[in-house]
């Protein structure tokens, strides 16, 4: 049985990693010759995994479990819309689903950073976050509201941990090998937005709305029965690790929430980073109701906003397999600021399409642009992270985005009528704009950041 945290290298049972030079994991990592000549030097740094499956298992119980997160919303309100006839309903259980999440993420993540046994922690929430989701897919519009609303605020506090996976990515993949990983798990983002809507409107359309969840709830339930497989490295260990160092830093309340808001907010790169993609978002949260208009402007049926979503979540998957091959953090930076431009320039085009063929060419090449800027945040964050604050980093810079996104989604609700869907995608693409622009200044500002541990001492 495979056991949690740091394990002694096993020369007669799964393919060790090959230590390479200035292992980026932690500093104390060495090459020692094993057990005579003709064996390989093999990495002391025990929480590095060099199971050659461990990346492929991670990216299939992710995946599914990604699958089942994207597509919930489009379920429920498929399912509310065939019991009740009223969608509008789902939209209360849709914020029910997302305002805990704003808490839980941050928290979340700092547990996967600091527990000696993650696979148990994330099992857990994967569990019930699976659970609460077959629920509340089954009494939605079957059941008063108030109870319908307690589940979903349930899926809200659970579903962080399918961002927070990402962040044990650094513990048993190569340093070498990072680059890659991370653009498969953008790729894997990327997918899941294409498949989860997708499975639960085909469901649909064959068996009734009603049954819409069935397909969502199933590929949850897989990737919770794969996710034991998948190895569960303890946290890498960090200077709070000493036994002599005396109370470790952030076990309070407050960093326990805001540690990773403090990381992001002093380390230069990634207080650029934040700032420019959550701009972004705030324009990206209007995109799905602006699709919609934007196919009625140009003559398509409303239903063609669904192509254009699908274009949009295409040209991003490309985007995402293409920076898996040639994307390297240390272009992370100009790949974010060029990204965003070019997404930016791609959804201003729209403003003059002439019709729906060149609406979705515009999509499929702002996906495309899209893809690489995921690709790269990811990376970024990775890069100038504390190991044992990857986590908590990770689901907090999540949360913002996705607060960001709701607010974009109000302020496309609100002015629509008044700006239309042309008026709406160059609203869109400023936001792009301005996001690249905040990044690219925050990014020219001398590094003058003190260590995030000493600020934490500070609060």
């Amino acid at each position: 049985m495979q056991q949690d945290g740091p394990q002694p290298p096993d020369l007669a049972g799964d393919p060790v990693l090959v230590c390479r030079p200035r292992c980026r994991h932690t500093p104390q990592s060495r090459c020692a010759p094993h057990g005579g000549a003709d064996r390989t030097a093999l990495c002391q740094d025990a929480s590095v995994t060099g199971r050659t499956a461990a990346l492929p298992l991670h990216l299939t119980s992710a995946t599914l479990l990604r699958v089942s997160a994207e597509g919930v919303a489009t379920a429920l309100v498929l399912t509310v819309q065939a019991r009740t006839g009223n969608a509008a309903t789902a939209g209360y259980l849709q914020t029910a689903m997302t305002l805990p999440y704003v808490l839980s993420g941050p928290l979340i993540g700092h547990a996967l950073d600091r527990v000696g046994r993650p696979r148990r922690v994330a099992v857990f929430l994967a569990a019930g976050y699976t659970v609460a989701t077959a629920v509340l897919l089954a009494v939605a519009g079957r059941s008063p509201l108030v109870l319908a609303l307690l589940v979903a605020a349930v899926i809200g506090v659970t579903e962080p941990i399918v961002v927070a996976l990402t962040s044990l990515l650094p513990r048993f993949v190569p340093a070498g090998r990072l680059s890659r990983a991370y653009g498969l798990e953008a790729s894997s983002y990327n997918l899941a937005g294409i498949a989860g809507p997708g499975l639960a409107a085909g469901l649909a359309s064959l068996a009734g709305g009603q049954y819409a969840g069935v397909a969502i709830i199933a590929v949850g339930v897989l990737g919770l029965l794969t996710l034991p497989l998948l190895p569960f490295p303890g946290p890498p260990p960090g200077k709070d690790a000493d036994p002599g160092a005396g109370p470790r830093p952030g076990t309070g309340w407050f960093p326990m929430i805001a540690g990773g808001l403090l990381v992001l907010a002093e380390v230069r790169v990634l207080r650029a980073l934040t700032a420019a993609t959550t701009l972004a978002w705030m324009g990206f949260g209007g995109v799905a109701v602006t699709a919609v208009l934007l196919a009625e402007h140009i003559g398509a049926a409303p239903s063609a906003g669904g192509q254009l979503l699908v274009a949009l979540a295409i040209g991003s998957l490309i985007g995402s397999l293409a920076s898996s091959r040639w994307l390297t953090p240390k272009h992370g930076e100009p790949v974010m600021i060029a990204g965003l431009v070019a997404f930016g320039a791609s959804l201003a085009a729209l403003a003059v399409a002439p019709s729906l063929a060149w609406a979705t060419a515009a999509f499929v090449v702002a996906g495309v642009s899209e893809g690489p800027v995921f690709a790269a945040t990811l990376m970024l964050r990775q890069r100038e992270s504390p190991p044992e604050r990857l986590g908590q980093v990770n689901t907090t810079a999540g949360s913002l985005k996705i607060g960001a996104s709701a607010v974009g989604a109000a302020l496309t609700a609100a002015s629509a009528a008044a700006i239309g869907p042309v008026g709406l995608v160059l609203a869109i693409a400023a936001f792009q704009f301005a996001g690249a622009a905040v990044g690219l200044v925050l990014l020219r500002v001398p590094a003058g950041e003190k260590p995030v541990d000493a600020v934490q001492g500070d609060s």
